[in-house]
């Protein structure tokens, strides 16, 4: 009987993912305070909306990665 093991390359991928996420879930709040803070500026409706993407982009980019490091453990 075989056993399972981690593939090492799915993991790093999976933990660079994960790496991406975690940057994206700093710089999307940050983007957000930024364009409230400001809202008598030009650029606030664009600062918003691109904010609100980076939010939606860590969400992604956390369970892509999560996916991704739990299938380098479990998938043959």
């Amino acid at each position: 009987m075989e056993t399972k093991k981690t593939n090492r390359d799915v993991l790093a991928k999976g933990l660079k993912i994960m790496g991406a996420s975690l940057g994206t879930m700093f710089l999307g709040p940050l983007l957000i305070h930024i364009a409230f803070s400001n809202q008598e500026k030009p650029l606030y409706i664009p600062i918003l909306i691109v904010a609100i993407l980076i939010c939606g982009l860590a969400i992604y980019l956390a369970f892509k990665g999560i996916n991704t490091i739990l299938d380098s453990m479990f998938k043959k």
